[in-house]
């Protein structure tokens, strides 16, 4: 095998040999191996670190496979990419020492990137946007297969690989989750691996991640029809990933599978527009927080049945299919309905009175981009903002500042196992917001519209607001302002907690932002966050439900504006 001070040698004299070429465009040369490069995220304007894998030989002319591998809670890229290659910590070495150098490893013909993903925070939100930001980053630089993209992931990064796999299966051409933890809502998306091989390894001992609870998640994708191989190691613990990568064995598996783009049949569920399509098939009206599903099978050429369940509208993309030909007519069948319709690229179809029909679904004022829930608003360029409204005095303009601090706290240390959550938003008084931030960011407000501002700006246009003498209540919510969110927090905020209460996600102890996660589109609550008097979803039009406007209009405390 060629060592790395070799490949360095060959890099170098090509270097040279490029530099001594009369007219020759220069460009950055990137030595063959691992390596650490940055992509600038426009989450907070930083730039975010992960670690890359160039084979040998690296032919610009060619197109290369690429495996996405996500490290574990603790961990970090530079120790990941060690475990993908099978070389795990050194006898007696730590994770902070095994992270200062990349051993020698055998080479493969793959290019791989193993994404920060911010530390340890899970894989969504933030995080779910840096991977596919490296993603990008990574096809933008080098010549990529996209047919041969795959993706890995161990513990945290297991449920990662999970939870990216599952809400955009079309595009992976095969997933391997190691120990998996996933999430919050991916049991539900299970049907979506129709046409995604997948491999699920397991350590039989693992304390941490009990493998009756792997064994069900493999019953469940077999049950469903999905490609899926499941290996459990007797007596092995939480570290299943070393048995698992063991000499590189991964990319061999891998290397079995292509994508295939155009399958004869599609199954896709999803419960927002954020994941509305997959390979052919695209969800064009849904509500949100309800899981819709469509099963969508060419039977012959330019014939289609398609069942589907709490969807109101679709679209067909059929170009480049084999068995669609752009000529004569297409009969699709739809929950039993036949409709025959001009054999176009990509016809759509839409319910009406429980009838469907040809033609595009009737947009909605909830569509992609704006249809919360809160979350929604911390998993992209955002910044917090509290009021210098209502002559307030020293004390109490540092209280606002104070509240507004405390919810950007991402990036507290929560100890030696689960590290640090790497993001850094802005904190800015209502004086301080530009017109750029409010075309480019989400806000998430502090105050009312006595005392904010920027609340007061769009009171009109916001649909509920808090008496501002209403110091035993929380109101938080989140409403779409010219195609960004604002999302509102009066009165108590929304982390005010009397300790009893149990989020989905386990850090929300400690960083602030997380306990928004598993909420919908606004909350009320009396004292503590435990004490709900009203929560639940916007309706279509993001207004508020007859039943939920009671409930807060009875409190006396919250008047609405838009019902």
């Amino acid at each position: 095998m060629m060592k790395r001070r070799e490949r360095f040698l060959i890099a170098t004299a090509t270097a040279v040999l490029i530099l001594s070429c009369p007219g020759t465009a220069v460009g950055q040369v990137l030595d063959a191996g691992p390596q650490v490069l940055t992509f600038h995220s426009d989450v907070d304007d930083s730039e975010q670190p992960y670690a890359l894998y160039l084979p040998p030989n690296f032919d610009t002319s060619r197109q290369y496979p690429l495996v996405i591998s996500l490290h574990g809670a603790g961990s970090n890229h530079r120790l990941n990419l060690r475990r993908i290659f099978g070389r795990s910590n050194a006898d007696g070495e730590n994770d902070v020492e095994a992270s200062r150098y990349f051993p020698e490893w055998d080479d493969v013909d793959f290019i791989v990137a193993s994404p920060y993903a911010r530390g340890t925070m899970g894989y969504q939100g933030v995080a779910e946007k840096d991977v596919l930001d490296v993603l990008a980053d990574v096809k933008r630089r080098f010549p990529i297969d996209e047919d041969r993209v795959y993706l890995t992931g161990l513990s945290m990064g297991g449920g990662g690989t999970l939870w990216l796999g599952l809400t955009r299966p079309d595009v992976w051409a095969a997933i391997v989750p190691v120990c998996p933890a996933p999430p919050e809502g991916t049991n539900a998306l299970a049907p979506n691996a129709l046409n995604l091989p997948v491999r699920i390894l397991q350590g039989g001992a693992d304390p941490v991640v009990r493998p009756e609870s792997v064994r069900v998640w493999v019953e469940r994708l077999k049950a469903l029809g999905t490609h899926i191989e499941y290996d459990e190691y007797p007596g092995i613990g939480h570290d299943s990933w070393v048995p698992a990568y063991a000499n590189g064995q991964i990319f061999g598996w891998f290397a079995q599978f292509e994508r295939n783009p155009h399958p004869n049949r599609v199954r896709f569920v999803s419960d927002r527009y954020k994941y509305h399509s997959a390979y052919w098939v695209q969800l064009d009206a849904l509500s949100p927080g309800t899981l819709a599903s469509i099963d969508a099978q060419l039977t012959a050429p330019n014939r289609i049945a398609v069942t589907t369940s709490e969807l109101e509208g679709f679209t067909l993309h059929l170009a480049g299919h084999p068995r669609f030909r752009a000529q004569g007519s297409l009969t699709v069948e739809i929950d039993g309905t036949s409709i025959r319709v001009p054999a176009t690229d990509a016809p759509s179809f839409n319910r009406q009175g429980g009838k469907w029909r040809a033609g595009k679904a009737v947009a909605r004022a909830k569509r992609p981009g704006v249809e919360g829930p809160m979350a929604e608003v911390i998993a992209s360029r955002h910044l917090y903002v509290y009021g210098t409204g209502g002559d307030p005095s020293r004390e109490d303009l540092e209280a606002r500042r104070a509240l507004a601090l405390k919810a950007a706290e991402w990036s507290v240390d929560r100890g030696p196992f689960w590290g640090r959550v790497m993001v850094f938003p802005r904190i800015v008084s209502d004086r301080e917001v530009r017109p750029s931030d409010l075309e480019s960011a989400n806000l998430v407000l502090f105050g009312t519209k006595e005392t904010n501002g920027i609340i007061a700006r769009f009171a009109d246009r916001l649909p509920m607001h808090l008496d501002g003498a209403s110091e035993a209540f929380g109101l938080v919510y989140v409403f779409p302002l010219d195609g960004r969110y604002v999302l509102v927090n009066s009165g108590l905020p929304w982390w005010h907690s009397d300790g009893s209460f149990q989020t989905r996600s386990p850090f929300r102890s400690s960083v602030p932002a997380f306990g928004l996660i598993g909420l919908g589109d606004y909350l009320l609550f009396s004292g503590f966050v435990e004490n709900v008097v009203a929560e639940g979803r916007f309706d279509h039009d993001w207004r508020m439900p007859p039943a939920e406007a009671e409930k807060l209009q009875a409190t006396g405390v919250v008047s609405l504006s838009i019902m």
